[in-house]
């Protein structure tokens, strides 16, 4: 089965919509892992994970990098979703479930891919500058 035209901007756009997901997790890592593991009284595991993954000290430190490398993707995977919004499905029945599918998935994952951003800043930038 040949891909539809407008089904190739849509599958460029749930690439796009994972990529940055991934992205915005990174943010949680860094950030919102360590503060929450912290404020359950979690010292100690938490210190047996930096020790066993000692990326995370990295990510930590580079946070900034971090949240700018997550807000890019999020633009530009927001441009992508907005600009594609509009195309055409199939007239075939089964290929129109799938585009809408592929929309659906895209919207959801950037959506997930916000939330774990906000959440993530919050707990930076936010939540130290009120301590």
């Amino acid at each position: 089965m040949t891909d539809f035209p407008a089904q190739v901007p849509l599958r460029r756009n749930l690439g796009v919509a994972l990529l940055t997901l991934l992205a915005s997790s990174g943010t949680l890592v860094c950030c919102v892992l360590p503060a929450v593991m912290v404020a359950l009284g979690a010292g100690a595991a938490l210190a047996g994970l930096v020790t066993a993954v000692p990326q995370l000290v990295w990510l930590s430190e580079h946070k900034a990098g971090v949240f700018g490398i997550a807000s890019a993707m999020l633009a530009i995977s927001g441009v992508l979703l907005w600009r594609a919004r509009r195309l055409p499905c199939p007239a075939d029945a089964a290929l129109a479930r799938a585009c809408a599918r592929l929309r659906t998935a895209s919207a959801v994952l950037w959506w997930a891919a916000t939330v774990c951003t906000v959440v993530g800043a919050m707990f930076a930038f936010v939540l130290p500058a009120l301590a």
